[in-house]
Formats: C-alpha cells, sequence, structure tokens
C-alpha cells in the first residue's frame, strides 16, 4: 500500500513537470524611489506582485510550451512621481533574451525603455487583463495593464520570429488589438500616431505592415541562421549575420527613420563586435561599413574593436 503511494506521488510529480506551462517566465521590479516619502510603500510592494502574477500565469497564447522554453524578461516599473492621489506618473524598461543553440549565452530580443506611463493604481486593486475590453472600466487603471499586455504579446511575438520565419504574426496582431482599443484619457500617451515617433503605436505599426517584412527575415537569419550556428560552424553564422545586416541596411535606405531599426539595434553592439571579432579583415570592413550606417550611435565602437 505505502509503495503503490509512493509511484502515485512520483508519476504526479513527473506528469507535473511536464504540463504545458506559460509563455513567459518574467521578473517585475517597481521602483519607487522618487516619489514622495508621505506616499505607503507597501502599495508598490502589492502593485509588484501583481504585475508578476499577471506575467507569469496568463496564458498569452494557444501556443504550448514547456517550462524550459519559457522566455526570460524583465519589467522594470520606475515610478517618477505621484500626479494626483493614486495616479502616477511611470517609465518602463522592457528586457527579454532567447538562449542561443548549443551554449550558456542569451541574446536579447529586447532592450527598451517606455518613457511615458500613467496610471492609477490603489493598494490590492485588481490588476487584470482583458483583451475584449482592453480599456476597461477606469482608463488610468486600463494604461497600466494594457502597456503590460501590450509588450507581452511584442515579445512573444519577436521570440517566435527568431525560431521560425514571421511566426510572431499573430502575437504582433494581438498587440495590435491593444492599440487599436487602447485607453484614453487625461496624460494617456504612447497609443496614438500623433503622440510622437517612438512609441507603442509605431512599434507595432513596424512590426505589421506588410512593406517591412523583410524586418522579419532579418530578425530570423540575425538569430536563428547566425548567432545559433555560431558554436557549430562560426563562418557560416558570421556569413548569416552580415546578410542580416545587409538586408538591414537596405531596409534603412529604403525606409528612413524607423522605430524598429532602432529598436532592433539598441543593446546589440557588443554581441556584434563579438561575432565579428575573429573575422576576416574584408568581413570586418563590410561589417564596420554597415554598422556604421545602421548605428550611427555607435560608429566610432565598431571602427574602434573591428579595425
Amino acid at each position: 500500500m505505502y509503495k503503490k503511494l509512493i509511484i502515485a506521488v512520483l508519476v504526479g510529480i513527473l506528469a507535473w513537470h511536464q504540463l504545458p506551462a506559460q509563455e513567459l517566465n518574467a521578473r517585475v521590479t517597481v521602483l519607487s524611489n522618487r516619489v514622495a516619502s508621505t506616499v505607503d510603500r507597501k502599495i508598490f510592494v502589492s502593485l509588484q506582485t501583481q504585475l508578476t502574477n499577471l506575467l507569469n500565469t496568463r496564458k498569452w497564447t494557444n501556443e504550448t510550451y514547456t517550462s524550459n522554453e519559457r522566455i526570460d524578461c524583465s519589467f522594470i516599473l520606475n515610478i517618477e512621481s505621484e500626479l494626483d492621489p493614486g495616479i502616477f506618473k511611470a517609465s518602463l524598461t522592457i528586457q527579454a533574451a532567447r538562449p542561443v543553440f548549443n551554449s550558456t549565452y542569451k541574446a536579447a530580443l529586447v532592450n527598451y525603455q517606455d518613457a511615458d506611463i500613467t496610471f492609477k493604481y490603489i493598494e490590492f486593486q485588481p490588476v487584470e487583463f482583458n483583451e475584449n475590453r482592453v480599456q476597461g472600466t477606469d482608463a488610468s487603471v486600463a494604461n497600466l495593464t494594457a502597456a503590460f499586455a501590450f509588450y507581452a504579446y511584442t515579445i512573444i511575438g519577436l521570440d517566435n520570429d527568431s525560431f521560425s520565419p514571421k511566426s510572431g504574426e499573430i502575437n504582433f496582431n494581438k498587440a495590435q488589438n491593444i492599440v487599436t482599443n487602447a485607453p484614453e484619457g487625461k496624460s494617456i500617451t504612447g497609443w496614438r500616431v500623433f503622440d510622437g515617433l517612438r512609441n507603442r503605436y509605431w512599434l507595432n505599426e513596424n512590426l505589421i505592415n506588410s512593406r517591412y517584412n523583410i524586418i522579419h527575415d532579418v530578425i530570423y537569419t540575425y538569430y536563428r541562421a547566425g548567432l545559433d550556428k555560431l558554436y557549430d560552424n562560426e563562418k557560416e553564422a558570421r556569413s548569416n549575420v552580415l546578410q542580416a545586416l545587409v538586408q538591414l541596411n537596405a531596409f534603412n535606405k529604403e525606409n528612413q527613420n524607423t522605430m524598429i531599426l532602432q529598436f532592433f539595434m539598441q543593446g546589440k553592439s557588443q554581441e556584434i563586435i563579438g561575432v565579428f571579432k575573429n573575422a576576416s579583415a574584408a568581413e570586418k570592413t563590410k561589417a564596420v561599413e554597415l554598422l556604421s550606417e545602421i548605428d550611427i550611435v555607435n560608429a566610432a565602437k565598431y571602427k574602434q574593436e573591428l579595425q
């Protein structure tokens, strides 16, 4: 009897480990150092817990993920001020990475700061997201969860694109649904075409615009055909990364000042330098030439490191 019980428990544990998992393995940090000391800090602890639960316990797609396939990501919500009682202005830093095949290295998918998120939160207030009712009953409350959901779908879409050509489309469309039905109200920005040139609207527009389809090829070529092959065939991998840069440069010349170019290149300079560190002189020269046009901010760095 006792032996049968042990076996049953072991079988249950094994089955639990094989259950499909949620898509994200997210770490949320809420920083409140800039907020006046009169505000009770406990509400930010509660908010951090609820946002973590929203990202990690919600099933964002119909896809099947195992626990080791979950996407590592972090969200840092830096609260800058309290505009009115319970209404806060914050910036949100989003980072996400995916493993590189046959290595312990993780390559960045997202490294971006959203500088303008205004939201309302009262301690223990439910933090929920309903894709059929993005605006919710209170726009100031819904704005925060809409932003987190938008980046969750965007991260999943980019991760999918990096493993299979153009496979992130359904997730980018989910993100578009949030943009289309986004909350509106006082101090709520980032969702509309007229809110600037670098915001959630333009990021999503660039990812779903058929004119920019080559971007999805670039993502796949850079990660799957490039970085994932570095440890098996460095020469082929480097050639594929170079091809991704050629495509990106052509895209940039045809579509100048797009948000997606800057978004893609953010935080990649050191990684790309590492890829070409052992390249031939000709490959280094070509890489520097391309990168000096694609990533102007880091042009001097590429020249110094690769020439």
